[in-house]
């Protein structure tokens, strides 16, 4: 089974403002951020909606070996993994959310 993510990236500044060029911080991560934005389905049976057969819910966040899956050609971002090759999905939690 396979998912299409959307590679999130993170702002290409440091912490003290310079800007970084394109893949400089990811170079050093082990693992990248993204949102599930398509999952594998079953067919649908006459007018019933296919269902998530992947295991990984859609629209989650999840962390992925940077190595893994397949990069779309017309589009950086997404990148096509084996449900396997998912390390972790991930609830994101707002500065607000936390007290």
């Amino acid at each position: 089974m396979r998912v299409l993510v959307q590679v999130i990236r993170e702002d290409e500044r440091t912490d003290s403002g310079l800007y970084l060029p394109a893949g400089a911080k990811e170079a050093h991560d082990e693992s990248l951020y993204g949102r599930v934005i398509e999952v594998a389905r079953d067919r649908p049976n006459s007018d019933d909606v296919a269902e998530n057969v992947s295991g990984v819910p859609h629209n989650a966040y999840v962390l992925f070996r940077k190595d893994a899956g397949v990069r779309v050609p017309w589009d950086e971002r997404l990148r096509l993994l084996d449900v396997k090759d998912v390390l972790a999905t991930v609830e994101e939690v707002h500065d607000d959310e936390a007290h």
